[in-house]
């Protein structure tokens, strides 16, 4: 009887660590590859190419990441646009940017890594 209730309990903790992302996660995780991805459109000569290069490699890691997470592709690209549509044209804003950086790399193991794994390949 021992047996069967810590292979019960094993099981459920295996399955709730394995629960995948919330709602209201993947809500802000689309936000934030949102305004990466708008960040990614400022001309290079408003904005550093540093900053440009690093919000065009967040934004390919979370749109794939978010995909693989269950996201449909299409619904994904709808509410990236929409956020992109919001803040178009504004200038880039660094606290939000680093929220989002700190929201990402808190939520996603790796994710830092990964995603400076991608600006030093130069694929993005």
């Amino acid at each position: 009887m021992k047996k069967i209730i810590i292979t019960l309990f094993s099981v459920l903790f295996v399955t709730s660590a394995y629960a995948g992302m919330s709602d209201e996660n993947k809500k802000k995780t689309i936000e934030c590859a949102g305004i990466y991805y708008s960040n990614s459109m400022i001309p290079q000569g408003e904005l550093e190419l540093e900053k440009i290069v690093h919000s065009f490699a967040a934004k390919k890691f979370l749109s794939s990441y978010l995909i693989n997470e269950g996201v449909n592709e299409d619904n994904l690209n709808k509410e990236l646009i929409k956020v992109v549509d919001e803040r178009y044209g504004k200038p880039y804003e660094e606290d939000i940017t680093k929220e989002c950086d700190n929201f990402i790399y808190k939520l996603i193991p790796n994710s830092e890594s990964e995603i400076d794994k991608l600006i030093k390949s130069g694929i993005y």
